[in-house]
């Protein structure tokens, strides 16, 4: 359930590694959807954000899966966040919700949800964050950092140089994650560059650990920037 709206710092030590998820990135079971959110989660996940794009799914049926994994994120303490759809968002009470370029606008999300919900912007430009920053959103999505097969919607990789250029842009302390063809041997760089969290998929869903695979995203925080 959402609780009181986190402060930026706390924020940030949630996304460190942030895991996207869905049915589609598990051969559409979501038994084995479920076992890879509790193994990441157990492994240091702090966040997950539930992306069933292209579902085979009943509704019920997804929503079953959306409120097994916020009972598995409730129990780790870490946060649920909903990808695009506010109305689910707002009905499981989740912590918070993630929009897209294409999806609805900022100012229109905080109008209909919570307050104490985070709202998650995506941004692939130094206008595009700009925006979301001054609209309110409380963090963005950057990316894509490399070239992915996990999101058809990823648009051209801009990578670390072009997260950099977006951390410019909206200054040190505002929470951001880069997203996009994310590994644990690419990932540093990502950090560097000024991410403050590490959105993946595949990494942790196509590791034969994911509880792991997490582990190690979480090491390369040990010298953490903020």
């Amino acid at each position: 359930m959402a609780t009181a709206h986190p402060s930026a710092q706390t924020l940030i030590e949630k996304l460190r590694v942030y895991l996207v998820i869905g049915s589609q990135d598990c051969g559409y079971s979501t038994d084995r959807t479920i076992q890879i959110v509790r193994e990441a989660l157990a492994g240091g996940v702090g966040a997950v954000q539930f992306r069933d794009k292209g579902s085979r799914l009943h509704p019920s049926e997804q929503m079953a899966l959306a409120a097994g994994i916020q009972e598995l994120c409730q129990r780790h303490q870490a946060l649920f966040v909903v990808n695009d759809d506010v109305s689910l968002a707002i009905r499981l009470k989740a912590d918070g919700v993630h929009v897209g370029q294409e999806d609805m606008d900022v100012v229109e999300v905080r109008r209909l949800v919570p307050p104490g919900m985070i709202i998650g912007v995506s941004a692939g430009s130094p206008a595009e964050a700009q925006a979301a920053k001054r609209d309110g959103a409380d963090y963005i999505g950057v990316g894509a950092m490399y070239p992915t097969a996990s999101k058809a919607d990823a648009g051209a990789p801009i990578g670390p140089q072009g997260l950099a250029e977006i951390r410019a842009a909206v200054g040190a302390g505002y929470p951001i994650v880069g997203i996009g063809g994310i590994q644990e041997d690419n990932a540093a760089a990502v950090i560097a560059a000024g991410a403050n969290g590490l959105a993946v998929i595949s990494a942790i869903t196509k590791a034969n650990d994911p509880g792991e695979a997490a582990r190690r995203l979480r090491r390369l925080y040990r010298h953490d920037r903020t």
